[in-house]
């Protein structure tokens, strides 16, 4: 059986996820970013989910999404509750899981046609985490 790639159109999708970087169609991110059906918004200033606080949400409703996904990283991490609470005051609901789930969460949504919007929090290159 011949398998072949069906390639979504008409939305930004994850195609791959790594340790370091997450392919976004067919451009490698290696920092953190927002990712609507629309397209990406790179260089997000978050290196870790725990230093989430309520002043970023405003960058994810910007997007205006009726679904918000976290991906933080290799590993699930939940940010500060003043941070998931500026979604739920909204009524948008937002979900946080390991970066792999959160793709495969968003790619699933997007391509339903919801208003999701993925925030995929990746490690900063330091000269102590290469």
């Amino acid at each position: 059986m011949d398998l072949s790639l069906d390639r979504p159109e008409g939305y930004f999708f994850v195609r791959r996820v790594d340790a370091d970087h997450i392919v976004v169609v067919d451009r490698k991110l290696h920092q953190s970013f927002l990712l609507s059906p629309e397209g990406a918004i790179e260089n997000w200033p978050i290196d870790d989910a725990r230093t989430l606080a309520a002043s970023h949400v405003a960058a994810l409703l910007a997007l205006q999404p009726e679904l918000v996904i976290l991906g933080t990283g290799q590993r699930q991490v939940f940010p500060a509750a003043a941070f998931m609470a500026g979604f739920l005051r909204q009524q948008i609901g937002i979900e946080v899981m390991d970066n792999a789930a959160a793709a495969r969460t968003y790619n699933l949504l997007a391509g339903e046609g919801r208003r999701v919007v993925a925030g995929f929090i990746l490690p900063s290159k330091t000269k102590d985490n290469p």
